[in-house]
C-alpha cells in the first residue's frame, strides 16, 4: 500500500504515521506538509508544499489511499473564514486532486454530529465538506464521525472541558456510546478502513469507530 497523508501534524496524523510505518503491509508513506517533520523512515516520503497553490502540488497525490486529517480551531487560525480555508478547503482540493490522479480509497476524519444545514458552523462545516467529498469518483469513501478525541498534550480548551465532562459522565454509567477516543485509536481504525475491500461510500459512527478488541 501507498499510503498518502494530510493531517500528519496533528495528534491524529502523528500517530497514523507512525502506524503506517509499522505497519508491514505499507510500502511507502507520502505526508504533505506546510514544514519539514523531524522524522526519518526508510518509507517515509515528505513534501513542504504551499497548501494555497495546488498547481505546485497536485501531480504528487497518487497512491492507493488518501488518509485527510488536516484540521484547526478558530482560536488557532483566528477566525470562521481561516477555519474553513483549513478544514474545507484545503482537504477538499487534496481530495479533489487525488480522485483525478486515481487515487481509489479515501478516508476522511469529519465530526460527531456533522451536518450540511446545522446552524453550528462546525457541524455544518464538517458536513459540506462530507456531503463535497462524496461526488467525488472514488472508488471507496470512508468517512470516520468520531466522539470527542482523547489528544495528547492538547491545547484545544473546549475539548479538554468536554472530555472531561464525558469521563465523569461515563463513570456513572451514562453517554457510553460516546465515551472518548484515542487518537491511536482513531487512526488504527483508519487503517482498518483503509484495508477494507468494500466499495461505494460509507459512514463510520459510534461502535464502528473503535477498534474490535476495545468496542464493548
Amino acid at each position: 500500500m501507498h499510503a498518502l497523508v494530510i493531517g500528519a501534524t496533528g495528534a491524529t496524523g502523528k500517530d497514523l504515521v507512525q502506524q503506517l510505518l509499522a505497519d508491514q503491509s505499507v510500502e511507502r508513506v507520502s505526508v504533505f506538509v506546510r514544514r519539514n517533520l523531524a522524522l526519518q523512515h526508510d518509507k517515509l516520503h515528505i513534501h513542504t508544499i504551499d497548501f494555497d497553490r495546488p498547481q505546485h502540488w497536485s501531480q504528487l497525490v497518487k497512491g492507493d489511499v488518501l488518509f485527510s486529517c488536516l484540521g484547526t480551531t478558530i482560536k488557532a487560525a483566528g477566525s470562521q473564514e481561516a477555519q474553513w480555508k483549513v478544514d474545507f478547503d484545503y482537504q477538499y482540493q487534496f481530495a479533489d486532486a487525488a480522485s483525478a490522479n486515481g487515487v481509489p480509497r479515501y478516508i476522511l476524519v469529519s465530526s460527531s454530529g456533522a451536518d450540511a444545514k446545522s446552524r453550528v458552523f462546525y457541524s455544518r462545516m464538517k458536513g459540506q465538506l462530507e456531503e463535497a467529498v462524496k461526488k467525488l469518483p472514488f472508488e471507496a469513501v470512508t468517512i470516520i464521525q468520531p466522539p470527542i478525541l482523547d489528544r495528547k498534550d492538547s491545547d484545544r480548551k473546549g475539548e479538554k472541558i468536554g472530555l472531561k465532562v464525558i469521563q465523569v459522565l461515563n463513570k456513572v454509567g451514562m453517554f457510553r456510546s460516546q465515551r472518548p477516543l484515542s487518537t491511536q485509536e482513531l487512526a488504527a481504525t483508519m487503517i482498518r478502513a483503509a484495508k477494507e475491500n468494500k466499495t461505494g461510500i460509507t459512514t463510520w459512527t459510534g461502535e464502528e469507530v473503535r477498534t474490535p478488541e476495545v468496542a464493548g
